[in-house]
């Protein structure tokens, strides 16, 4: 360690860090302790979720890491919440929130204790960008490592995962399914720890942090439960000693450049529209300037190459026997796809951490060569028009329909489309718009995969467009438009859609249209009373706070103050 480096948790002089030193011999620190650097080990680990139930052994190597290198290691936790199990019901608007709870949670205890640097360890779909936002505000070396994917499930020779459960109440809804087939897909998709194993939210943004420098190479693609998931921790405990050595700092590695390779990586493996409104909210927490308009622009430029669950067949563990994610990186790279001089959390660059690692294994048909891709370009596709003119996301990996024109049919819930959805009201044609969801609208702008899933199940996946201000998780597929902006509750256009109103939605010319004239829409907004935001405790402090989803949602973008 170098003598001149400046070190928070030594900011105070001798006789004035006695009372500090007092209450830290109370927890197990030393003399020794004192003269060493502090690194904190930022833990979301919980029992409520199998993606994190296991993060406490992940916390307890990175720790080993730190205390290796001769710094004092110390855990603290952070919270999560489940997507997966609050899908579908009121407890999913705190979904979204809770990523800010995180970065807030994180921020506050870094900055508080004044720690030198950190290793950040999330699971579920928000601790990623979560820790990723607390990572780009807190001016300090860190690290983040992924806590894995979960291995799939088996039933009668067929692979599962969680997406099989939501689609399957589909097939049951439709006839297709007994009780005990149900039941069997249901106590047989989640075998055990880790984050659900597709290419979803949580292992795209793991992806995503991988490609943007600030994860250790394989580190997302490495399963929970294998012995290279403890090497990950222990590894990044020992290398963000050496970032606070070398003094390189977040903003050092997370530059556009960084932020265009996240991108490209999670267009070339098909991953979740979260993960545009996640990379734009870090991306604005470090003033890199990233908007939709880079999406835009790498989506026609990089080609779908991964065949992955929820559109494809495989999962992430599949992937990571062929080599995983700096595999497929490597592929990017040869073909000129990567900024290879960015910085890493190594200390080396993208080209020199992907020299180290062998090419795709041979004979793999998981990512597909230049020559024969899934898509030619990206799935994520930016929809623009005068129903979103700030811009809507729509994934369109595996779905063959490129343009939908139909009556809409228009809720204010989601529970209330789900019934017309098994109640047989929604037919092949329709458009189901599913509105006031938004970031201040919903609170928290929920994820649709329950009724999207549905309709999968029942056959309408790429038959009824699904149309919303809210979220898709990363397990939706098929004919799905979210994030579309401005939401209901800023006065967006999708506010006064009526029933049977002809909608279009084109993923060739990107385009999203109502077929009203602006006389009528005039009208209809002159008679639309905007309801009242949410007043009282975490959704009432997130409506009041948080930005357009354009913006990723936000809650530390004060543009009228």
């Amino acid at each position: 360690m170098s003598k001149d480096l400046r070190i928070k948790s030594h900011v105070f002089d001798e006789a004035t860090r006695a009372p500090n030193r007092a209450m830290l011999r109370a927890v197990g620190l030393t003399d020794q302790s004192f003269k060493q650097p502090m690194i904190g080990i930022a833990s979301t680990w919980s029992e409520v979720t199998p993606c994190n139930i296991h993060l406490n052994r992940l916390a307890e190597k990175a720790k080993e890491g730190v205390v290796k290198k001769g710094a004092t290691g110390m855990i603290f936790n952070s919270i999560t919440v489940s997507d997966g199990i609050s899908m579908g019901t009121q407890g999913m608007r705190y979904s979204l929130p809770s990523r800010d709870v995180i970065a807030d949670s994180i921020e506050t205890v870094i900055q508080a204790e004044n720690l030198d640097a950190y290793v950040a360890i999330g699971g579920c779909d928000k601790n990623i960008p979560g820790c990723m936002i607390a990572i780009s505000r807190t001016d300090v070396p860190a690290i983040f490592v992924y806590g894995g994917t979960i291995a799939p499930g088996y039933r009668n020779g067929e692979k599962l995962d969680i997406v099989s459960v939501f689609e399957g109440v589909g097939k049951h809804n439709n006839g297709d399914l007994s009780d005990e087939e149900l039941h069997g897909i249901e106590c047989a998709a989640c075998p055990g720890a880790g984050s659900c194993g597709g290419m979803y939210t949580a292992n795209t943004m793991a992806s995503a942090v991988e490609a943007m420098g600030m994860s250790l190479p394989g580190s997302s693609s490495n399963p929970a439960e294998s012995k290279e998931k403890y090497r990950d921790v222990t590894r990044a405990g020992e290398a963000v000693y050496h970032l606070l050595e070398r003094e390189i700092y977040p903003k050092d590695i997370m530059t556009k450049a960084a932020f265009e390779n996240a991108i490209t990586v999670v267009m070339a493996l098909g991953g979740s529209t979260n993960a545009v409104l996640h990379l734009l909210a870090i991306a604005n927490t470090l003033d890199v300037d990233i908007t939709m308009d880079d999406f835009d622009r790498l989506q026609k430029k990089v080609p779908h190459l991964a065949d992955l669950k929820p559109s494809g067949k495989y999962v992430m563990e599949d992937l990571f026997k062929v080599g995983g994610v700096p595999a497929v990186m490597k592929l990017l790279l040869k073909h000129g796809y990567l900024h290879e001089d960015c910085l890493t959390v190594t200390g080396k660059t993208v080209k020199e951490n992907l020299a180290e690692f062998p090419d795709l294994k041979e004979g793999q048909d998981i990512i597909r060569p230049f020559d024969n891709p899934y898509r030619e370009t990206g799935p994520l596709v930016i929809l623009k028009g005068n129903l979103a003119p700030r811009g809507a996301v729509a994934k369109v990996s595996g779905v063959k329909v490129t343009c939908h024109r139909g009556p809409a049919r228009v809720f204010e819930s989601e529970k209330a489309a789900t019934e017309a959805v098994m109640n047989n009201e929604i037919h092949s044609g329709d458009c189901l718009i599913i509105r006031g969801v938004g970031p201040k609208g919903g609170p928290g702008m929920p994820e649709m995969l329950s009724i999207s899933a549905i309709l999968v199940g029942k056959g309408l996946g790429e038959k009824v467009a699904l149309l919303t201000d809210g979220r898709f998780s990363g397990g939706t597929h098929g004919l799905v438009v979210g994030h579309i902006a401005p939401e209901a509750m800023d006065f967006g256009l999708i506010a006064v859609v009526k029933e049977n109103d002809e909608i279009t939605i084109d993923s060739v010319t990107q385009e999203l249209t109502l077929h009203v004239d602006e006389k009528e829409i005039k009208e209809r907004f002159a008679l639309w009373k905007r309801p009242p935001l949410y007043q009282r405790g975490v959704l009432g402090k997130y409506a009041h706070s948080v930005s357009c989803s354009s913006k990723g949602a936000v809650t530390d973008l004060f543009e009228n103050v």
